[in-house]
């Protein structure tokens, strides 16, 4: 047959083709995805606008600055895109009930002192009269002239750095507010035994010479010497003690926040990523102004600020980064650290304790504590190099029960219905009754300890916090129920469903009021910027029923923590290869049935077939697949456990276009 019959052919086939295939549906426009810039400024937002030094020319990264020009350009961006600049007074004002802030509403703050916001940044705000705010750090205007600036570890010219007097001037203008940036921590101290130089206004230093951490005590009474010196001399200066704080680095502590709440500070500003809703000032996210943007980038950037962030996890067994050897443990750890980067991950959730047995029964932790053996002191220097090298959050992936501890404190125990008698079940975690106050108490000098020495993002609880239907039957558990208005017997708190549905729910928000006061330690101790995540079985979500079984409710998670974190495991949860991708869509249209709840759900993916006698890894393909089956189905926010990083399982190049946003958001 001549090429172009056969041509005529295949194009008629693919025509027919073509017109059998169902025409998409039809979706009102009211109904359709609306664009991050299309979409309705919320009530009483602010968008905090970070800047630093600027330059007529060849801006330096190693400060982060822009040149003249580009401040020019963006600032005329944002006038013309309607962007309004506000005070913090304005701020105040609408989060006391007064007049709402106006659509679009911009915090401009020029942090470190530079002295080019005398020379070039104020004649473009008295030209706008637009308002902004001036963080000096204290030690570096004292320096005399005739000396280098100290800028962390790093001499600069004296002249780059405003003096006091001009600090005066600019705050007398009207158009300036001047907030607090340290007097002496914007510099990085020894963090860990690593090496690790840390931001110095967060972290409790380590002495290579007696082995030990900066105590709690000691830790407050230097940021407490501090702060009091930059409120000083900034009133000394100005007539008006500062009311804003920035955090050097972004980096914020909860124990330095308390320092500063009671000095006075009435807001704090990070670097975190968002908008601000003012229902939390001391936590107050900015966009950092970084690697001198045009115009197009600097737009796209602070548009994306506005959209809903999606989260691309990666769940990584710090197990395979130990080893005895510090020299392979450090190759491990370069490894991890080129594939979170290569992969375009933006979070990951590192194991925090050892479990080289994979029972679940954790015996040691990765970092210093009251309570048990240290396996090795690495979360942290792990965390911070993921988060300053790969440039994504850390969530530390910790227990919630099942601590390997004294063996006098009671366990969570099981009743057999046959015999009348409990112990503890050999086929579930090994978990320490909640429901026992020195339980409760211990677990939480934990938790604060892995606040206190370790720099993370968020707290992923584990799905070790279960209770069946025949659990917790000990003595303890019992008084709890008999004191919340249930019968105090196995036997009466099954006898009828009404009876047994009131145990359920009780169960079940008793472990989430137990997470609740965990976070709560941590977060006051690291700061109310860390965010939780909670892992959830798939069967109480497809099946509410089973709540019974597990003690989790979906809707519970979704109100309660910033993320929740399905265990969106097929084969975990005895579905073929055909029909994984139905079950994972069912599991996303149950959360979708709930509005909004796809943008606080991350569906975790195995990348392991447990079921299999030999753990068999799974293709990265098939786990390629299930993400696009995620993806089509709505959900944005999708990750997979574990990562073998050592071994590329699974395959860096088959899964990171599917995963990172980077490549296919």
């Amino acid at each position: 047959m001549p090429f172009f019959s056969r041509f005529i052919l295949l194009l008629g086939a693919l025509l027919i083709s073509a017109c059998a295939q169902q025409a998409p549906a039809f979706v009102p426009p009211s109904e359709r995805p609306v664009s991050a810039s299309e979409t309705p400024w919320p009530k009483n937002h602010v968008l905090g606008i970070a800047y630093h030094d600027v330059e007529d020319r060849d801006p330096d990264q190693a400060v982060v600055a822009v040149r003249t020009e580009r401040l020019i350009e963006q600032l005329a961006w944002l006038r013309e895109n309607n962007y309004k600049p506000v005070t913090v007074d304005q701020i105040m004002a609408a989060r006391s009930g007064g007049p709402a802030l106006p659509p679009k509403a911009i915090l401009l703050s020029f942090d470190d002192g530079y002295s080019s916001f005398y020379t070039r940044v104020m004649p473009v705000l008295r030209a706008y009269n637009w308002h902004a705010l001036l963080a000096p750090v204290g030690s570096w205007v004292d320096t005399p002239l005739n000396q280098p600036v100290d800028f962390a570890g790093t001499p600069r010219q004296r002249s780059d750095f405003l003096t006091w007097d001009q600090v005066r001037e600019v705050s007398q203008s009207g158009l300036v507010e001047i907030a607090a940036h340290t007097d002496a921590n914007h510099k990085g101290v020894l963090a860990n035994p690593q090496g690790n130089l840390q931001p110095a206004a967060a972290t409790r230093r380590y002495d290579a010479t007696t082995g030990r951490y900066e105590t709690e005590a000691e830790f407050q009474q230097r940021i407490r010497t501090d702060v009091a010196a930059i409120s000083e001399k900034i009133r000394k200066a100005t007539g008006y003690k500062p009311r804003v704080w920035v955090w050097p680095y972004g980096m914020a502590d909860g124990t330095s926040l308390a320092v500063v709440d009671e000095q006075g500070y009435q807001m704090a500003l990070t670097l975190d990523d968002g908008l601000d809703a003012l229902d939390n000032l001391m936590s107050s996210p900015r966009f950092l102004v970084a690697s001198d943007p045009d115009g197009e980038h600097f737009a796209n950037s602070i548009v994306s600020v506005q959209a809903e962030s999606s989260m691309r996890v990666v769940h990584v067994d710090l197990d395979n980064v130990y080893d005895p050897d510090p020299a392979q443990q450090e190759i491990n750890l370069g490894k991890l650290i080129q594939r979170m980067a290569d992969m375009g991950a933006n979070t990951v959730f590192l194991q925090a304790f050892a479990d080289p047995a994979g029972d679940g029964l954790v015996h040691k932790l990765y970092f210093p504590n009251r309570h048990l053996p240290v396996a090795a002191d690495i979360f942290d220097r792990v965390a911070w190099q993921l988060r300053t090298r790969a440039n994504v959050k850390v969530f530390a992936w910790m227990p919630v029960l099942s601590f390997a501890l004294d063996s006098k404190l009671p366990r969570v125990t099981r009743w057999d219905p046959k015999t009348g008698t409990t112990s503890v079940d050999p086929d579930q975690y090994k978990r320490l009754s909640p429901f026992d106050p020195n339980v409760r108490h211990i677990i939480g000098e934990i938790y604060e300890d892995v606040a206190r020495l370790t720099s993370v993002d968020g707290i992923l609880y584990h799905d070790d916090a279960v209770l069946s239907d025949f659990e917790d039957a000990g003595p303890q558990a019992l008084k709890v129920y008999a004191g919340n208005g249930l019968p105090g017997s196995m036997a009466a708190l099954r006898a009828d469903p009404a009876t047994m549905q009131r145990w359920t729910r009780f169960k079940s928000r008793y472990l989430i009021d137990f997470t609740q006061e965990l976070t709560a330690k941590v977060r006051a101790i690291r700061g109310p910027q860390v965010m939780t995540a909670r892992n959830i079985f798939a069967e109480p979500m497809l099946n509410p029923e089973s709540e019974a079984w597990f003690a989790q409710n979906l809707d519970d998670f979704l109100q309660t923590y910033d993320w929740t974190a399905p265990m969106a495991m097929p084969f975990m949860e005895k579905q073929t290869r055909e029909q994984s991708g139905p079950w994972l869509e069912s599991l996303v249209a149950t959360v979708k049935s709930r509005p909004g709840a796809l943008n606080r759900t991350v569906f975790e993916l195995q990348a392991r077939d447990w079921t299999q006698q030999t753990d068999a890894d799974i293709d990265g393909q098939q786990l390629a697949e299930w993400m696009g089956v995620l993806k089509r189905q709505g959900a944005t926010s999708f990750g997979y456990y574990p990562d073998n990083f050592l071994d590329n399982l699974p395959d860096l190049k088959t899964v990171r276009p599917a995963l990172s946003n980077k490549w296919n958001p």
